[in-house]
């Protein structure tokens, strides 16, 4: 339950209380159910915006409802992938390790949306475009810092996943290629026959900080997870580099992305 979903619920509750309006005008008015404006009123649902202009308008609030709308936008991100991408920002060194998803540094935009497309339960239209912006400014980021090392591992399952199908997989097979002729960006593959044990553990990303600590980074289904103990980095790097023993070198991995893509 969001603070600001309890905030500007009380805030309608209060306004309508304050005209002397039962929950049950204003669910009429605003053609919901009485139940539901009071899971609104309660915080236990983010208020609508249709729901505060018309509680601005039977209340004579002169848009103060209304304005509080901007506040209780749904999050693009949670807090740890915010410090996450903070840390991206500017590390001197990102490797990434993804078995089953093409990196999001290296998604074409139509790979983007495909992906978030599917997401359940679905996101919101304005979060959609919020967090494939963000993306898209990430990988602007990553091509102006020269100077930072980034690493690349993918899954060969990665490869052959139809995320928004054969044209849209093609075109991201070309885009990793292009995207790798860049001296500080490796891409490399991992074949499904050389997978071992800790590739199938899920996505990991390593990186080192402009102090030179290093840190992990760490995802499943429902959870994430930044460590920067040395001992569990350290078994995080040791996988890593277990992972990286058994993919393809890049020149090799060049031409098995390039003879998927003429696959498709």
């Amino acid at each position: 339950m969001s603070e600001a979903w309890r905030y500007g619920g009380n805030q309608i509750k209060l306004w309508r209380t304050e005209a002397g309006k039962t929950r049950e005008e204003l669910g009429e008015e605003a053609g919901y159910a009485p139940e539901y404006v009071k899971s609104m009123e309660q915080g236990r649902r983010r208020p609508t915006l249709h729901l505060l202009r018309i509680a601005d308008a039977m209340f004579g609030a002169g848009g103060k409802l209304t304005a509080a709308a901007e506040y209780m936008k749904p999050e693009p991100f949670p807090k740890r992938s915010e410090e996450f991408m903070a840390a991206e920002a500017e590390c001197l060194a990102f490797s990434s390790y993804q078995p089953l998803l093409i990196p999001g540094l290296l998604q074409t935009e139509e790979y983007m949306r495909a992906l978030m497309g599917e997401l359940i339960p679905p996101v919101e239209d304005d979060v959609l475009e919020e967090r494939v912006h963000r993306r898209l400014q990430r990988q602007a980021m990553m091509v102006q810092r020269i100077k930072t090392i980034y690493s690349f591992i993918s899954n060969e399952a990665a490869l052959r996943a139809s995320v928004g199908g054969p044209d849209v997989m093609r075109r991201q097979l070309l885009y990793m290629l292009e995207v790798s002729q860049r001296r500080n960006i490796g891409v490399q593959v991992l074949p499904t026959g050389r997978s071992c044990g800790v590739a199938l553990n899920g996505p990991l990303v390593l990186l080192e900080t402009p102090e030179h600590q290093r840190w992990a980074w760490v995802e499943g289904q429902e959870t994430s997870a930044m460590h920067t103990g040395p001992e569990k980095v350290s078994i995080l790097t040791q996988a890593h580099g277990m992972i990286r023993m058994n993919a393809l070198g890049t020149a090799e991995s060049a031409e098995f992305i390039k003879k998927l893509a003429e696959e498709l």
